[in-house]
């Protein structure tokens, strides 16, 4: 019997046009605006790296002058001399320190004159750490980041526009005046959210960098931190003494072996941090904070109060328009107690007529998910048309195709109910003297 109702369903759509019309584009606006914005807050509020977040921490360290407030937190980056010396320690199973650069890059091409590209410096185990793909080639060596070598890794984009669809792993490109050997081109990579650098203003979402040299090869060459530079104290004269000062600059990340193992790293931290202690360093009590990826997420409040708002307010607009669909259809079921009469004098169980109007309900559902569905990427065209980082994080999967359907024939079949209920309430002696 579930086909015949489904059919008698999908016939019912030809029944008062006008009607079922209003009902279909009230369900269906109200699942666009609220899939629209669940989906962006889906992605969002996703983990990037769920294989490994739990591992992966992000120490900060409490550097602080001694007249700072009791209350103030450990800031969210960390002074070159504490990682240099956390990288030197190797605590962790991994670990990189970063930071943000911006050179110029030189084509060498008439057509294609020097230009200014976004990057970052990590230590070759940055690769490892954030699971990054390679399209050719693979990241430098551990030499590479000893003796500061030439080497760089580049984005496929940027491998694209220099050289096309060539291979350009072993080539030499040039940086800033000087000359450097590829050793790889990152592949289909674009973590969403870009939470291995996400302070400094950098935004959330969006491509991933062009160019990445290594740590200690940038600080030789003197490259100019491209983010926030926080210096509480004296950061000295020139760029030595700047290395040496308090000010934080560097982004930090440690990959454990397991996540039980970050009660010993946080024990380790705090060791340092006296040892540190007594070399003069931090006067302020033993403080740090450590975080793993969902924690550093929320830490730097990539999904805002006003993304959640939004989220609640499209829910409500949907609650709206379903009890405007439960009146619609009272309406459409009350228009047709003849024809229940009928069934019911003819021996049709209460139960059979629930069913048929119930299925019927959800028919509506399935139209108005798939007008919902036409209406929810016109939703993700206006989004993505914001901005650059919200053209990243708008799209649909097809997880959120298959939900926007399943919610609007959900929503239709709770919409149905109370009508569905007064249609079985129909009496058919009453009904058909009345006729």
């Amino acid at each position: 019997m579930f086909g015949y109702y489904l059919q008698l369903g999908f016939r019912s759509l030809r029944r008062n046009p006008a009607l079922t019309a209003l009902m279909v584009l009230t369900l269906g606006v109200g699942i666009a605006a609220s899939m629209s914005t669940l989906t962006v807050l889906t992605i969002m509020s996703g983990n990037p790296i769920p294989d490994r977040s739990e591992r992966l921490i992000v120490p900060l360290l409490d550097n602080n002058p001694a007249n700072f407030a009791a209350d103030t937190k450990a800031p969210d980056q960390m002074s070159y001399v504490d990682a240099t010396n956390l990288l030197a320690q190797h605590h962790a199973k991994r670990q990189t320190a970063l930071y943000g650069i911006q050179p110029y890059v030189d084509s060498g091409r008439k057509d294609l004159p020097p230009f200014q590209a976004t990057g970052i410096a990590p230590t070759h185990d940055f690769f490892d750490i954030f699971a990054v793909p390679f399209r050719y080639g693979g990241p430098w060596s551990a030499d590479a980041d000893a003796n500061r070598g030439d080497v760089v890794v580049i984005s496929t984009a940027l491998s694209e526009k220099l050289y096309g669809q060539a291979n350009p792993v072993g080539r030499r490109m040039r940086i800033n005046d000087r000359e450097y050997q590829i050793t790889g081109v990152v592949g289909d990579w674009k973590p969403l959210p870009r939470y291995y650098r996400l302070i400094s203003g950098n935004p959330a979402y969006g491509d991933i960098e062009d160019v990445m040299i290594p740590f200690q090869t940038a600080v030789g060459q003197e490259f100019g931190n491209d983010g926030s530079t926080d210096c509480s104290g004296d950061s000295g004269n020139g760029y030595a003494a700047f290395l040496r000062s308090e000010c934080v600059w560097i982004q930090y990340w440690a990959e454990l072996a397991s996540p039980s193992d970050r009660a010993a790293y946080g024990d380790y931290i705090a060791a340092y941090i006296g040892e540190q202690k007594k070399l003069g360093r931090y006067p302020r009590p033993v403080n740090y904070t450590l975080y793993n990826v969902m924690e550093w997420l929320d830490h730097q409040g990539v999904v805002g109060k006003d993304s959640r708002l939004q989220a609640w307010l499209a829910l409500g607009f949907l609650l709206v328009c379903l009890v405007n669909t439960v009146g619609l259809l009272l309406a459409k079921f009350t228009a047709r107690t003849g024809e229940i009469g009928v069934r019911r004098a003819l021996g049709a169980p209460r139960r059979e007529i629930f069913r048929q109007f119930l299925i019927e309900a959800g028919v509506i559902g399935i139209a108005g998910g798939v007008v919902g569905l036409a209406l929810s990427f016109g939703g993700m065209w206006l989004i993505a048309r914001q901005s650059r980082s919200m053209e990243t994080v708008a799209h649909m999967s097809a997880t959120m195709l298959l939900a926007t359907i399943a919610l609007a024939i959900a929503c239709s079949i709770v919409a149905g109910l109370l009508p569905t209920w007064r249609a079985c309430q129909v009496r058919p002696a009453v009904q058909l003297k009345s006729q």
